[in-house]
């Protein structure tokens, strides 16, 4: 049997066995493809759709890493913003006094202070839309803090939301053509892009991985994104609202670890990817770099066998990446795992299981 057989026996298995509707899996070892498969459907309901490695997927909170992050390097590689100035040096206008020195290294390792998700959507869809992001920043600084910021660690959407605002102020053009300039565009990412509600849609449906069956939308969500916050805000935020493939992810992951390993610099230096990558440990026993998740000790969603030295982040619809940077691999693993509904869950139990096959068949870590 041939070493990625077994691999895509399981990934069969898991759209049979309810895990997902459909999935993508990619794999690379070395900077080398080693795997790359589509299996189950990209849709069921209204109508069944199969899966294709270039199914275009809602990448929900891949968002923050290879979004809102990336952004966020581009600015403090370029001297634009330094990461420990406070939100009082980055912002303009009046600022509550227990907010002003919150930094973006806070923010990047959701250790800021903020609550992790609030339904702002509810009262946004009441707002005019060109007022809506406004309003939310607003709220957002209004809202005590859920911990004393640098105290605690808690995942927060809301961080992220704020650190869209200061790609905006510092950039000074809205977040998603700061990244087609600096990074997509440059790339030749045809299928990777923020979301935005009004825009004519290049691609038609089926490109699309279907996700929820929405109870406020009331339809299937299908080439526009799933999260509420971001849809109300008018089709991303910093913390969700970027689709993509899984070979433009492989393309712009890859791009990352060449500069990590100074392959190149032309984008980066690499010090800062190797800073961004690096754990902050501001909080013990927080596992966050900047931007990135690390692996934790146990129950990691990478599985057992990626190294400490590794770096990734997963994404509400059932997307994730993980990058091994002393194995050199990378895993670009995209299901929709949400359709037709959020309750499916079994993918927690299922990705480990996944990447330690892919370790133990791919570089031969031992089971």
């Amino acid at each position: 049997m041939e070493i990625t057989d077994r691999i895509e026996s399981l990934l069969f298995e898991g759209a049979r066995a309810g895990v997902y509707p459909g999935a993508v899996l990619l794999v690379s070892h070395k900077g080398r493809i080693a795997f790359f498969q589509a299996a189950g459907h990209c849709s069921l309901t209204p109508r069944s759709d199969p899966m294709h490695k270039d199914t275009i997927f809602d990448l929900a909170s891949l968002t923050k890493p290879l979004a809102t992050t990336l952004a966020i390097m581009k600015l403090v590689d370029g001297g634009r913003i330094d990461l420990d100035q406070g939100l009082d040096r980055l912002l303009q206008g009046e600022l509550p006094k227990n907010k002003r020195k919150l930094t973006s290294r806070l923010l990047l390792s959701h250790c800021a202070g903020f609550v992790d998700w609030k339904p702002f959507y509810l009262e946004l869809d009441a707002i005019r839309q060109e007022e809506r992001k406004g309003i939310l920043r607003e709220q957002i600084l209004k809202l005590p803090p859920a911990y004393e910021a640098g105290q605690e660690t808690l995942y927060s959407d809301l961080g992220f939301m704020v650190l869209e605002w200061i790609i905006e102020e510092k950039a000074g053009v809205p977040m998603h053509r700061f990244l087609n300039h600096n990074f997509y565009e440059p790339l030749g990412l045809k299928k990777t892009f923020l979301c935005i509600n009004d825009s004519k849609n290049r691609f038609e449906e089926k490109d699309f991985a279907a996700t929820e069956e929405c109870p406020w939308r009331r339809r299937v969500i299908r080439g526009s994104v799933h999260d509420e916050n971001a849809y109300a805000l008018g089709g991303y935020s910093g913390h969700s609202g970027l689709f993509g493939t899984a070979k433009d992810l492989f393309t712009l992951v890859t791009f990352l670890r060449m500069h990590f390993y100074g392959e190149r610099s032309d984008y980066l230096k690499s010090g800062t990817v190797e800073a961004f990558f690096s754990r902050q440990n501001i909080v013990k026993g927080s596992t966050w770099a900047l931007g990135w998740d690390t692996p934790s000790a146990e129950a990691s969603s990478a599985g057992k066998h990626f190294s400490a030295h590794s770096v990734g982040h997963l994404g509400f619809t059932g997307t994730s990446v993980w990058m091994d940077l002393q194995k050199d691999v990378i895993v670009i693993f995209l299901t929709n795992r949400v359709h037709p509904t959020r309750d499916n869950e079994k993918i927690r139990a299922f990705r480990p299981v996944l990447h330690d096959l892919i370790m133990e068949k791919i570089c031969g870590a031992k089971g």
